[in-house]
């Protein structure tokens, strides 16, 4: 799908439409009105209150299997971090988890109405070059509805996908606007969604793709923020607080730290900005994923160690790869050669579950009932006299909770695990050139089988795949490694406290492993949540939240409210 041109026309269409109505097939947001309001037309575009489609832009991943990308996703993420992204049969790609972020759960916050205007930007294509003068259109959803001159402007660093899927899945900032009178961007990340450097052509060459880095897309958001104020009247002097989760959580605390003149402060939840090399134990992520399912019920992360072996032993036969096809519903016959991207479907499978481990019913990735992880582990309390087949029966009944609770599923699809929200094929290419973020398994501290990490391979799956080879380091060296205790205003949420680079993370949420856990000073405060799995607390209310991540926003809010005051004065 090629970078759709701004629809025709002079003016700005305002949209409102209820969030439990924002599907991905669903083509209006409610009712449109015209509106110019405060944002003259110089360098925006206007949207025709229509979605684009949620992760159409995207052409798949033709041709490139599981097993031939030997890829593992350490993040579905986001999500996946954010993260949101299991392995395959080389096991040297580890396919990064898409670091992405949850839809709007049912219950009553669903049924609120969200209205934002979507505009278009004329960005740099390159920011720090001089021969590359080319522009595209940037997208970028905002909201004044609560706003008022030189009140706060709140902006989302999108993560690795549409941005209209972030912004309809980030409760908190919706929840917090009218107190705080505060304005709310959801900026898109350059080659997701819309926003295509290069138009339709933005994937298909190493040359183009080169332009799509985290430093690029920072300084997108950066120039974004400058614009607005200079052009929006009243929001000269108005404090900028970057939030994001999971990969946008890693960028809201980056932006901060490299722009700290243009965001007074971040909140970065589920942010795995350590998540590299030489800066945590490669194993463990895996560990915080059986640790949730261990806790979750009993012999359950047992059950899943033991399958591995049983899943070898029912496959050695064609009548045995049959019985697994029926058994698990699956959509086409296993062949002999699909059974590694079978275990690599599973693994993604409890990594994703261990994600999205939600105390009510939500569809981010999938469709799922209140405390997934605990209701998967129903199926799987077996002792260890348990038969091959009987264990692997609970295993794809277990399975079919992620995949089939709603009970609608025809058959199940190995290559489909998440949302066509987050765009995979960027992820991967970012992967294999920055965000480089080691993982390994053991088979002892995990439930996983033992993989290593090998950067030579993980390098040369990137090669084959795209023709460039990671920078293993550059992470760490861009954006300070652990040596950041010179910034401020940033709350990292790990799901147990905060900071003005505040990062949030939960214990659930296997991304803690790579987040800020411990406040480094008083105002680079760190949030932890007993209760949260992948950036609880960025969702929107609900009934049946615990109070950890009740007060976990409070807090969150109490820490932003005092850097806007601090600006102010």
């Amino acid at each position: 799908m090629a970078l759709a041109p701004p629809p025709s026309g002079a003016g700005v269409v305002a949209c409102t439409g209820p969030l439990s109505s924002i599907t991905p097939t669903l083509k209006h947001l409610g009712s449109c009105s015209k509106s110019f309001d405060r944002f003259p037309p110089p360098s925006v575009c206007t949207s025709s209150g229509e979605f684009g489609g949620f992760g159409g832009v995207w052409r798949s991943l033709e041709g490139l299997h599981h097993s031939d990308m030997a890829v593992r996703v350490t993040a579905v993420r986001l999500a996946a971090l954010l993260v949101t992204m299991s392995c395959a049969r080389a096991l040297a790609l580890q396919r990064n988890h898409i670091l992405g972020r949850p839809r709007a759960t049912r219950g009553f916050s669903e049924s609120k109405r969200v209205y934002y205007r979507t505009l278009y930007f004329d960005q740099q294509i390159d920011h720090f070059g001089f021969l590359e003068n080319g522009v595209f259109k940037q997208r970028y959803l905002l909201s004044d509805q609560h706003w008022h001159q030189n009140g706060p402007i709140l902006f989302y660093t999108g993560n690795e996908g549409d941005i209209t899927w972030f912004c309809n899945n980030t409760g908190f900032m919706w929840d917090v606007a009218e107190e705080m009178g505060a304005m709310l961007v959801f900026a898109e990340h350059r080659y997701y969604g819309e926003s295509l450097p290069f138009g339709e052509e933005s994937y298909s060459n190493a040359k183009y793709l080169n332009y799509l880095t985290s430093e690029q897309a920072l300084a997108d958001f950066a120039v974004l923020i400058k614009s607005l104020k200079a052009s929006v009247t009243g929001a000269q002097n108005s404090p900028v607080i970057a939030v994001g989760g999971s990969y946008g959580g890693m960028l809201a605390a980056w932006l901060r730290m490299k722009y700290p003149s243009v965001v007074t402060g971040a909140l970065a939840a589920s942010a795995p900005i350590w998540q590299f090399t030489d800066m945590v134990p490669c194993g463990d992520f895996y560990k915080i994923v059986t640790q949730d399912f261990a806790k979750s019920g009993i012999n359950c992360s047992k059950s899943i160690r033991r399958s591995w072996m049983a899943i070898s032993n029912v496959s050695s036969t064609g009548e045995g790869l049959q019985w697994l096809s029926e058994e698990f519903g699956l959509c086409a016959p296993l062949k002999p050669q699909d059974v590694d991207d079978f275990r690599a479907w599973l693994q993604e499978t409890w990594v994703n579950l261990a994600m999205v481990d939600y105390p009510y019913e939500a569809n981010f990735l999938q469709h799922l009932p209140r405390w997934p992880v605990k209701v998967v582990c129903t199926h799987l309390q077996f002792d260890s006299g348990v038969t091959d087949r009987q264990l692997l029966h609970g295993v794809s009944q277990a399975v079919k909770v992620y995949y089939n609770y709603t009970g609608s599923a025809v058959c199940l699809n190995m290559s489909e695990t998440a949302t066509g929200s987050l765009g995979t094929r960027g992820w991967y290419y970012q992967a294999c050139t920055e965000m480089v973020m080691p993982m390994c398994t053991d088979g002892i501290q995990d439930m996983f089988e033992p993989q290593s990490w090998s950067l030579q391979a993980f390098s040369d799956e990137c090669y084959g795949l795209f023709g460039v080879r990671p920078r293993e380091h550059w992470a760490s060296m861009a954006y300070g490694g652990k040596k950041i205790n010179s910034h401020s205003n940033i709350i990292f949420r790990r799901v147990k406290r905060l900071v003005l680079l505040t990062e949030s993370n939960g214990d659930l949420d296997p991304w803690k492993s790579g987040g800020v856990t411990k406040s480094l000073s008083d105002s680079l405060v760190a949030i932890v949540i007993p209760d949260g799995a992948h950036h609880l607390d960025l969702r929107y209310s609900n009934e049946h939240d615990p109070q950890s991540v009740i007060q976990a926003r409070a807090l969150e809010l109490q820490h932003i409210k005092q850097w806007i005051k601090q600006e102010q004065v």
